[in-house]
């Protein structure tokens, strides 16, 4: 395992430490699922357009050598027949193209993915280092990549042959039929291979990307000190600190959202500031349960509606919580008296 200082990482890695290697281009991502992805959609696109695709070549190559030996040869026909073979072949092998692309897009979005990394794409002279380039193709990571895709390559190499194989004893009757019947055979075979092939690299694509994961969280390690560092400069990065502060605002907020039903009543300035207030027997004075100006209090005037909390419209008492009062405290004596009349009117509205 390696070593940094003499510490062996052993903790896994920060959030901070993936967001970084994320806008450095380093994500966990295999390229046998692409793979895989794109045998999928060529035979998708095989599936759902490959006969036509068969019989429009077919039918160029008749068109071709039928008027290739019966034209003359001048340079303007020539070049008419060929673009006209090419444009056949392109249009007819153009839907595996788009099913291929569109394949190897969802491919790596489905991974790693909307992802744009400038970093990534920024050139590095250190790459043109005769000695750097050396010793990345001598890693061990390199060997295991060859290796993988030698296995990969005989995989699907001995899929194609057995599948080959099966089909000899059809080959020595294709010289009798016509070419658009061979056409269609080659589409059919080529389905087949292409579906065995597909087998083959979900399971090759299940447990490589499974390795990758592995290697890329085992890449990302951090020693111990690593992650005190970082906790350090996390706790002082100003922008984490604001989010931090947003954060607990935003959970006091909706505690004391929550504590708007069991208040005694809500006293309004009428429109801009909310200020609810609890009372029982037994408390020495009412306290403020929750308070608010603009969006808040029109909140905090809808969940008191909501509950049936008396609504008191008193400006001047309003204003005076609002500005004296922290939320959670007892109101001062000053306003002992008009918070006493509110009350009072509050239960005889109960009462009666």
């Amino acid at each position: 395992m390696p070593e940094d200082s003499g510490q062996e990482r052993t903790e896994k890695a920060t959030a901070k430490k993936r967001e970084e290697a994320r806008e450095k281009g380093q994500v966990a991502s295999s390229k046998e699922v692409s793979s895989a992805l794109i045998i999928l959609g060529a035979l998708m696109a095989l599936a759902v357009s490959g006969s036509w695709s068969a019989d429009r070549i077919a039918r160029s190559m008749q068109h071709f050598w039928a008027n290739s030996g019966q034209m003359a040869l001048l340079p303007s026909n020539i070049q008419h027949l060929l673009v006209k073979v090419l444009m056949d072949f392109f249009l007819a092998v153009f839907p595996v193209f788009i099913a291929v692309l569109v394949a190897t897009v969802v491919g790596n979005v489905l991974q790693v993915g909307f992802m744009i990394s400038s970093e990534a794409l920024t050139p590095k002279f250190s790459k043109l280092n005769p000695l750097t380039g050396i010793k990345r193709l001598l890693s061990v990571r390199s060997f295991a990549e060859v290796l993988k895709a030698i296995f990969k390559i005989g995989c699907l190499g001995y899929v194609g042959w057995l599948v080959l194989r099966s089909e000899s004893e059809s080959f020595p009757v294709l010289v009798q039929v016509e070419l658009i019947d061979i056409a269609g055979y080659l589409w059919r075979v080529t389905l087949k291979i292409g579906f065995f092939s597909l087998l083959v690299m979900m399971v090759l694509a299940g447990m490589d990307y499974g390795f990758q994961r592995w290697q890329y969280e085992k890449d990302l390690r951090m020693t111990k000190q690593e992650v005190k560092e970082e906790m350090k400069q996390t706790e002082g990065d100003p922008k984490i600190k604001s989010r931090i502060r947003s954060i607990q605002m935003e959970l006091a907020r909706r505690r004391m959202m929550a504590a708007v039903p069991s208040a005694t009543v809500v006293i309004t300035n009428p429109t801009h500031l909310a200020v609810a207030l609890q009372y029982q027997s037994g408390m020495t004075a009412p306290k403020v349960v929750a308070k608010g100006a603009g969006f808040v209090a029109l909140r905090i005037r809808e969940i008191a509606a909501e509950h049936h909390v008396p609504i008191i419209e008193n400006k001047p008492v309003a204003q005076a919580l609002y500005k004296a009062v922290p939320l959670g405290q007892s109101i001062p004596v000053d306003l002992y008296q008009a918070v006493a009349e509110i009350l009072a009117f509050v239960y005889r509205m109960k009462r009666s």
